[in-house]
């Protein structure tokens, strides 16, 4: 029998409520200890609590009775004035009455175990406490819906479709089975192979989503990266002085635009150094920009296309900046490459900028034949079903057996992604994430 187990559900500190959760067996047991007996369930009652003579608290409790609660356990919620010292003689009371603290995501752990969830919806839930943009909330509860787990649902029923035709052909040769009954499992396969595809190329933008779109400044030295970046998050997070090469390291900061999360990094200016600390920020610099979702190159009247030039792609875009010193010795921009004009001490051009960002955001991470992919985990599963499902179409022609086996490994595949079959190597990584309490 599994033990029982309780954690503070809200943050710790001084607050009006504080909500501590029990879920196991002995749930009932310890609110009976407690003296708040065993209220109907799933309806709020105010209950004085207490604990070897002493009053705890007057609070509000709620029970909820197996399978219908949260982890599919019996459960409760006691509901508390929101004191430190409250807190703390409640759960000092829990631990005397053999109730033991939660681990990180134990209870979503526990609810996944006992299928009241998958594990992409409870993957799912750790992305919705932790989304601080509307596009990252959107996201989250769409795959909290079940939107990834029925979309991998439909690649698998599509899977065993074909299976089934390969399969019948294999085990009943002699039966009355139409002709080259695995053939037909062909154009199923085909069509799969397609979705499969369509699903991958995505641009990873469920995980951009989740983690954050990364745009770059990049430039030579003294440019006016540091001005821009200090105008675009709206503080003085960088130093800005006349002297080239005041950025060394890398500068990021965390900012929203368009609805969207964003890193935005300022890096060292591009150039050859002897000064070994500076010629390190060049390389991170390097690195960074290589990384990146988007380059915005920074140039400076009388700047020369430089180190710069040779990291910006097509897509990316050119800021020209300090366009308050009026002058026109501008670089000639390669072809395919926007430019905007902005002068970030002035304030000008800013909000044309911010507008082009917001756009290219939406451009590159809405939309979708499919729900966008939330984690690595989940890509590599689809390249394994993939190149799994090729091999079995390959081998249709040859041999059903072979390709039986290799539709089969598809199917596992696929099945690990929401946890259906060997996931206990995954679930200690995808819970430890959470906050305790949840």
């Amino acid at each position: 029998m599994r033990d029982t187990l309780f954690a503070l559900a809200t943050p710790p500190g001084r607050g009006a409520v504080a909500v501590i959760r029990l879920s196991g067996p002995d749930s009932d047991r310890v609110l009976d200890a407690l003296g708040a007996g065993r209220p109907t369930p799933r309806v709020a009652v105010v209950r004085t609590l207490r604990h070897q003579g002493a009053i705890l608290d007057q609070a509000l409790v709620l029970r909820f009775k197996a399978p219908a609660s949260y982890t599919g356990e019996d459960a409760a919620e006691l509901h508390l004035h929101g004191g430190r010292a409250v807190v703390e003689a409640v759960s000092t009371a829990l631990l005397d009455l053999g109730v033991r603290p939660a681990e990180p995501g134990e209870f979503t752990r526990r609810a996944f175990e006992n299928g009241k969830l998958d594990l992409t919806q409870a993957e799912a839930i750790a992305d919705l406490i932790d989304a601080e943009t509307a596009e990252q909330s959107a996201q989250a509860v769409g795959q909290l819906g079940g939107a990834l787990a029925e979309t991998y649902a439909g690649f698998r029923r599509d899977l065993l479709t074909a299976l089934s035709l390969v399969e019948a052909e294999i085990d009943f040769p002699d039966e009355d089975i139409p002709d080259a009954l695995a053939s037909r499992a062909g154009p199923v396969l085909d069509a799969l192979i397609e979705d499969l595809q369509r699903a991958l190329a995505d641009g990873r933008r469920g995980e951009r989503i989740r983690d954050g779109y990364r745009i770059v400044l990049i430039g030579e030295t003294n440019a006016g990266k540091s001005s821009l970046f200090n105008a675009l998050v709206e503080r003085e997070a960088a130093i800005v002085t006349p002297i080239a090469g005041t950025t060394r390291d890398v500068l990021d900061a965390a900012l929203v635009i368009g609805g969207y999360a964003v890193t935005l990094s300022d890096t060292a200016g591009l150039r050859d150094s002897d000064d070994p600390v500076e010629a390190e920020g060049v390389r991170r610099a390097r690195a960074r920009a290589e990384a990146a979702d988007l380059r915005l190159w920074v140039v400076a009247p009388g700047d020369p296309v430089g180190p710069a030039g040779a990291l910006v792609r097509p897509d990316d875009l050119c800021i020209r900046t300090k366009a308050d010193l009026d002058r026109a010795d501008w670089l000639d921009v390669p072809e395919g490459i926007a430019t905007l004009t902005v002068s970030p001490t002035a304030g000008e051009g800013l909000e044309a900028l911010t507008d082009w960002l917001s756009n290219r955001l939406a451009a590159d991470l809405s939309g979708g034949d499919f729900p966008a992919l939330t984690r690595e985990r989940h890509r590599l599963r689809l390249e394994e079903a993939l190149a799994s499902v090729r091999a079995g179409r390959q081998a249709l022609t040859v041999a059903p057996e072979m390709a039986g086996e290799d539709l089969r490994r598809a199917a596992a595949s696929l099945a690990r992604i929401t946890g259906e079959i060997g996931v206990e190597d995954v679930l200690g990584e995808v819970f430890a994430s959470f906050c305790i309490g949840k």
